[in-house]
């Protein structure tokens, strides 16, 4: 996929105020801008701008030779501008006040209370913009005992629950392989957001968002904290096992892994049958998937010791002919070059005139609208490149500073 200039994505006219620095907060500012708002991503020249522009490498060979432009800055941060701002100024804090007037969203992920000796805080800007939407973000949020300890996705998916969760069964707690603390949070910032603005548009108001990196990721504990709440049992880790469904786990065949997911009873029959096993689909022990949970330990075995007699590629011929549920594993290469990936557009490739190769690759936005699509209007920035700029940028929203808008 490669960048577009047009249509007009859904937000277009929006004007959001980014604060945000690392992961949670750029992944809902970038998934706003993918929907056409126009995004000011504020950063600080003392520091080099957002900390994960050194988070490599690798980095993307830029043309001036800076080392400005990680893979991990670019993962979260296309659909931006970049304004270099020192909020420990005068000269900063009324730059960003101004643009807070202006702004339809404001997002930041600062310390609880750190925006207040800069006049930033939302009790001052939402004064000021009584139509602004105002989103927080941080480790444990803006109240309880916890309020004033900082969070890095780590530490919320160990404080959280996630960790006892995942890994094998006699091993250690470890964490999801990527940031998925802050990916999820960014994702419920981003939904919060467009749900004030609903709000704004119908009253007028604005609003403040609380929004805590600890809070998401209990929140999508799902049915594993869901279990543990009805049955008020602690969940083990089962590695790539499900906690209320078997088969449903990851097998090894004679040549390597595939995962096999049995959802139902009919499908368990199948599966049975087209590995020549009718003996286990007639067990009554097994004949139910609670039956089956039941008796885990018994049946896990001897699945086990059938497909470990196959190919994976005979194992997914089978399965696949009586449909029932089953995959490969791919690495991340062949994720993103799978001919799925390419059918569904999956790497997005956008032009800069910055780096070396006249471009950079990126995942794309998954959604996929009949009438306002996604686009990819501008590249992962420079850091400050847009500064002497502003007054350009801000021409389509002047007579904007808002009374509530």
């Amino acid at each position: 996929m490669t960048a577009c200039s047009d249509p007009k994505g859904p937000l277009d006219g929006l004007l959001v105020l980014d604060l945000s620095r690392i992961l949670a907060g750029p992944t809902a500012t970038q998934m706003l801008g993918d929907l056409g708002a126009t995004v000011l991503k504020i950063e600080n020249p003392k520091t080099g701008g957002d900390d994960t522009r050194g988070w490599g490498p690798p980095y993307a060979e830029v043309n001036d030779g800076q080392s400005d432009l990680s893979a991990y800055f670019m993962s979260s941060n296309r659909n931006k501008y970049s304004i270099a701002a020192d909020l420990s100024t005068e000269e900063g804090q009324r730059l960003v006040a101004s643009l807070a007037r202006r702004a339809d969203v404001l997002i930041e992920n600062y310390k609880p209370g750190g925006l207040r000796k800069y006049g930033l805080d939302h009790e001052t800007v939402c004064a000021d913009n009584p139509g602004l939407v105002y989103c927080s973000i941080s480790g444990f949020g803006q109240t309880g005992p916890n309020r004033d300890r900082p969070g890095y996705d780590l530490m919320a998916q160990g404080y959280g629950g996630i960790m006892s969760l995942t890994g094998a069964p006699d091993g250690p707690p470890m964490k999801v392989g990527v940031g998925i603390a802050d990916v999820m949070c960014g994702m419920y910032a981003a939904i919060g957001v467009l749900a004030a603005l609903r709000h704004r548009d119908a009253t007028g108001e604005g609003q403040h968002i609380d929004l805590a990196l600890v809070d998401a990721q209990m929140a999508w504990l799902v049915n594993e904290g869901t279990n543990y709440l009805t049955s008020g049992q602690l969940p083990e880790r089962r590695g790539n096992a499900h906690p209320n469904i078997v088969p449903y786990d990851v097998f090894a065949g004679s040549d390597g892994h595939v995962i096999v997911a049995v959802g139902n009873d009919a499908q368990f029959r199948r599966f049975c049958e087209v590995l020549g096993r009718n003996d286990l689909a007639t067990a009554p022990e097994y004949r139910t998937n609670s039956d089956r949970i039941r008796h885990r330990d018994r049946l896990t075995p001897q699945i086990v010791e059938t497909l470990g007699k196959l190919s994976v590629g005979e194992i997914l011929e089978k399965l696949q002919s009586v449909q029932v549920p089953c995959g490969p594993i791919h690495d991340v290469g062949q994720a993103l070059t799978s001919d799925q990936a390419i059918a569904r557009q999956t790497v997005a490739q956008i032009p800069h005139d910055g780096v070396r190769d006249g471009a950079v690759s990126v995942l794309g936005n998954p959604l996929k609208f009949s009438k306002t699509p996604v686009t990819y209007r501008r590249p992962p920035p420079r850091f400050g490149q847009d500064t002497d700029r502003l007054a350009g940028l801000l021409s389509r929203f002047e007579g904007d500073e808002k009374e509530g808008k």
